[in-house]
C-alpha cells in the first residue's frame, strides 16, 4: 500500500473532513452543510491530506493571517491548523512531510513566521515552533471581590456606558475596535469576516456554542472602546439561590477604563457567583482590577501560541526594542529556511537592523527558541538555564534578555 501527501482535490473533501473529524475524536460523519460550510473556510491550495488507497489517513490546513509584534507592526504569517494523523497511521513521517511542504511554500511566497495552537506540547519543536504566549484563566469569586452588588459598576467611577448589543451591531463594530486593539497587543492575529460571522452567529451553522452576550464599552464620547461576550448557565443550590457563572468568550479592549469597567460589569451581573474569564494574558490587569485581587483564582496557565520564524532578518527588524543593544545570533535550523549568523543592532528611537554577517557569534540557538523568543515573552535567562541557548561571549544572555523582552507580555486571545 502506497501512502501519497497531496493537495485535496474537491471531490476528495468530504473525506478529509471525515478524516480530520477521526483525528479530533469527533463523530466521523458531518452533514452536507457542515461540510460545505467547513470548505468555504480554506484555500483548496493550502489544504492537505495523506491518501491511502483513496482513503485520507492525514490532514493539514494553513491559512494567510497577520500577526501583531512588539511595536505594533503586523507581519504575514502562515497560520497552520487542522493537523490530525489517524490514530492507524501514526509514527510514519506524514506530519512531517505535510509540515514541511508548507512551510517551503510559505518561506516562497515571503511568509515571515509561521504560527499555530499547539494541542500537544513536546510534537512542533521538531519543525522549528516555540512557544511564543502564553495565558492564565481565572475563576472569580464574585462575593469576595468586594465590589458593591447594589451599585451599577459604572456609577460614580469613569465616564462612560456599557450597553447591550445583538450579532447584528456586533458584526458592524466589532473588526474596526479589533483592528485598534490588535495594533497595540502583540501576539494578537488577524479575524477575518468569517470570525465574526462565526461569533455572531450569522454562519449558515448558527451558534456553535450557543448565544451568547455582548455588551459594548463607550467613551464618554460615545467612541467604540471595548467589548465582552459572555454566556451563563443557570444553577439554583438547595436553598433556592442562584449559583451561576457567567464564562467570557471575549473581551477585548482599548483603554484600561474601558477594560475595568468591563469586567466589573460582568462580575457585577445579577445571579452570577462566579466568573470563568477565559483565556487572558499572564499580566492581564484584572486581579488588580478588583478590590480584592484574591477573588481571582488561577485555574489554568498554559502556552497558547506557538511561532516559527521562517525569515529572520525580516522578523528581527519588524518588531521594536526598549533598549538599545547589539547582539550576534548563530541560528541552527534543520530544515535550511532561517538559519545563519546575523548581527542585531536595536535602538529604541531609530528601530533595528538585522544583517547576515561573519562575526563570532555571541549567541547560539536553535530556530525554535528563537520563535520563542521574538514576541518578547520568553526569557533568555531561563532558556540559558535549561540548556536550550548557549552563550558563545559572557554576558550574551543578560543583552539578549533585556533587548527581547518587553513590559507587557505578549497574547494571543484567538484560537484557529
Amino acid at each position: 500500500m502506497s501512502l501519497e501527501v497531496r493537495t485535496v482535490a474537491e471531490a476528495e473533501f468530504p473525506e478529509w473532513v471525515r478524516a480530520l473529524n477521526v483525528g479530533f475524536l469527533r463523530p466521523p460523519t458531518d452533514s452536507d452543510e457542515a461540510v460545505e460550510w467547513r470548505r468555504g473556510g480554506g484555500d483548496p491550495a493550502r489544504t492537505r491530506g495523506a491518501f491511502e488507497n483513496g482513503r485520507c489517513v492525514a490532514t493539514f490546513r494553513s491559512f494567510e493571517q497577520e500577526l501583531t509584534v512588539p511595536g505594533g507592526a503586523a507581519v504575514r504569517a502562515d497560520a497552520v491548523s487542522n493537523v490530525s494523523v489517524s490514530p492507524t497511521h501514526r509514527r510514519r513521517g506524514l506530519l512531517g512531510r505535510m509540515m514541511a511542504e508548507d512551510l517551503a511554500r510559505a518561506k516562497e511566497r515571503g511568509d515571515v513566521l509561521a504560527t499555530l495552537i499547539s494541542a500537544e506540547y513536546p510534537i512542533y519543536g521538531r519543525y522549528g515552533f516555540g512557544p511564543a504566549t502564553s495565558f492564565v484563566e481565572w475563576a472569580v469569586d464574585v462575593p469576595r471581590t468586594g465590589l458593591d452588588p447594589r451599585r451599577h459598576a459604572l456609577d460614580g467611577e469613569i465616564e462612560g456606558r456599557i450597553d447591550l448589543a445583538d450579532g447584528a451591531e456586533v458584526r458592524k463594530l466589532g473588526p474596526a475596535l479589533h483592528g485598534r486593539f490588535r495594533a497595540r497587543q502583540p501576539g494578537a492575529v488577524t479575524r477575518d469576516e468569517r470570525w465574526w460571522e462565526v461569533s455572531t452567529g450569522s454562519s449558515p451553522r448558527g451558534w456553535i456554542s450557543g448565544e451568547p452576550y455582548f455588551a459594548v464599552y463607550r467613551s464618554g464620547a460615545g467612541e467604540v472602546e471595548g467589548l465582552a461576550v459572555y454566556a451563563a448557565d443557570d444553577r439554583w443550590d438547595d436553598a433556592k439561590q442562584p449559583t451561576n457563572t457567567a464564562t467570557v468568550r471575549d473581551l477585548i479592549a482599548v483603554t484600561p477604563a474601558a477594560e475595568r469597567a468591563l469586567w466589573r460589569f460582568v462580575c457585577s451581573v445579577d445571579w452570577v457567583t462566579t466568573v470563568r474569564t477565559g483565556l487572558r494574558a499572564p499580566d492581564d490587569l484584572l486581579p488588580d482590577f478588583l478590590p480584592d485581587p484574591r477573588a481571582a483564582r488561577t485555574v489554568t496557565e498554559a502556552d497558547f501560541l506557538w511561532v516559527r520564524v521562517l525569515d529572520t532578518v525580516r522578523a528581527l527588524e519588524a518588531r521594536t526594542y526598549e533598549v538599545p543593544g547589539t547582539l550576534v545570533l548563530e541560528v541552527h535550523d534543520a530544515a535550511g529556511l532561517a538559519g545563519g549568523r546575523f548581527r542585531l543592532t536595536a535602538s529604541p528611537e531609530g528601530g533595528a537592523s538585522c544583517v547576515p554577517t561573519t562575526d563570532g557569534a555571541d549567541l547560539a540557538l536553535d530556530v525554535r527558541e528563537l520563535g520563542a523568543l521574538c514576541l518578547g515573552g520568553t526569557s533568555a535567562v531561563r532558556l540559558a538555564a535549561l540548556g536550550a541557548v548557549t552563550e558563545e561571549r559572557p554576558g550574551a544572555v543578560a543583552v539578549a534578555e533585556t533587548l527581547f523582552r518587553t513590559a507587557r507580555q505578549p497574547w494571543c486571545p484567538d484560537i484557529f
